[in-house]
């Protein structure tokens, strides 16, 4: 797994350290950088994967702006010349990165000021990158290359290819319905959810439908129904004013007449299908080692949220062989009470902004005296009340 990760003049963070577990969440008030954080990350799997450019950002769902606008710039400070971001793992391998773009004649991809890579802290595979090496572009990164001569067991080269894999999954209703397409259709789901259908299908026949707890531990979460399939004959469930892929999701209603108990994706909750877009990410072989989820808790029902949040742990362990590895952020408090934090590889994060404007980020640990106020209130209610930071200043 990918235990530490380190962000310096990235957007609202000037300096920051992260130290992740299995599941990480962060919280806090709007527009205090916690996407920033995932998109930090985003453009260190972009660099991994050799160039950093528009296309490289958006495919792991950085969103796209100016070179300007991705590195730090506080009116009391000097904007810095590069954006510097690193990642290590629990065996001390690391790849670290600083990337240049003139501010005011931007080139399509950014420059690699330098770059390195190690496979145990002794052991450099890259140290320096393409800088004062002739016909060299410094705009494509030599570590990808590099760990093409690597063994697929070598410790750099895991990471590199959790770190090239590496998305933000935001979904939205219409792609979740299978309205309108997706921008990015990243397996295994696409980044708004786009292939929801396609993916539960694939699924189910991958994995639920070999393990009937598992089934049950996904369908419990939406208690209305008896069954879920994806089907390609759905005509009859769908107006012909309908826009619809090629697999539609099939419902089936415990409470309505047998006659008319199956109802697609466009007439289900949507929260039904927030919860299997977030279930496939965790049971899915095709998703990426490290994803994130991008506001994890929109359109869901507090107590639905807290059940969600509580099977995160539970899913990924049963897929953790490999060390899969999930960043969230959230606004809903009810999130926080689906939280294990006795389970220390299971984290909290608030962030939030100092004085300055500057994106900072603190770990909330499962102290004593946290722990007996834990014992009177919930850990969403201990938010709220702002024993836990976060808070937003209105």
């Amino acid at each position: 797994m990918i235990r530490k990760i380190t962000i310096n003049g990235f957007k609202s963070i000037p300096e920051m350290t992260l130290e992740l577990g299995r599941v990480n969440c962060f919280i806090g008030a709007n527009g205090v950088g916690k996407s920033n954080i995932l998109e930090a990350i985003g453009v260190l799997g972009a660099a991994a994967n050799g160039v950093v450019d528009d296309e490289a950002l958006l495919r792991r769902g950085v969103r796209p702006g100016l070179p300007r606008l991705y590195k730090s710039s506080f009116e009391t400070e000097r904007t810095p010349a590069h954006i510097a971001i690193s990642a290590s793992g629990i065996n001390k391998q690391e790849y670290r990165i600083s990337l240049l773009n003139p501010l005011e004649n931007p080139e399509p991809a950014w420059a690699f000021k330098t770059e390195f890579l190690t496979d145990d802290g002794k052991n450099e595979i890259v140290s320096d990158g393409v800088r004062g090496k002739k016909n060299l572009d410094s705009t494509q990164g030599l570590a990808a290359l590099k760990i093409l001569e690597l063994n697929k067991e070598n410790k750099a080269f895991k990471l590199m290819r959790r770190l090239q894999n590496y998305a933000i999954y935001s979904p939205n209703t219409p792609a979740l319905r299978g309205m309108v397409g997706d921008p990015q259709s990243r397996e295994p789901v696409g980044l708004s959810g786009g292939r929801l259908a396609e993916a539960f299908a694939e699924l189910r026949k991958d994995i639920l439908d070999k393990d009937e707890d598992l089934l049950n531990s996904v369908f419990e979460l939406v208690d209305w129904v008896v069954d879920i399939e994806a089907t390609n004959a759905a005509g009859s469930l769908l107006s012909p004013s309908v826009a619809r892929t090629q697999e539609v999701l099939k419902f089936t209603d415990r409470y309505m007449r047998k006659e008319r108990n199956t109802l697609t994706a466009s007439d289900a909750s949507e929260g039904a299908l927030y919860v299997l877009f977030t279930a496939i990410l965790c049971l899915s072989p095709k998703s990426p080692r490290l994803f994130a989820i991008d506001n994890l808790d929109q359109a869901l029902n507090p107590r639905l949220v807290t059940r969600l949040t509580s099977k995160l742990g539970e899913w990924l362990n049963l897929v953790n062989k490999k060390g899969r590895q999930i960043l969230f952020t959230a606004h809903n408090p009810a999130v926080l009470d689906g939280l294990d934090l006795t389970d220390n590889e299971i984290r909290l994060f608030a962030v939030d902004r100092n004085s300055d404007g500057h994106t900072r980020v603190n770990r909330i640990l499962l102290t004593d005296r946290l722990a007996a106020l834990n014992n009177d209130y919930p850990l969403s209610r201990l938010w709220l009340m702002g024993s836990l930071g976060a808070i937003p200043n209105v």
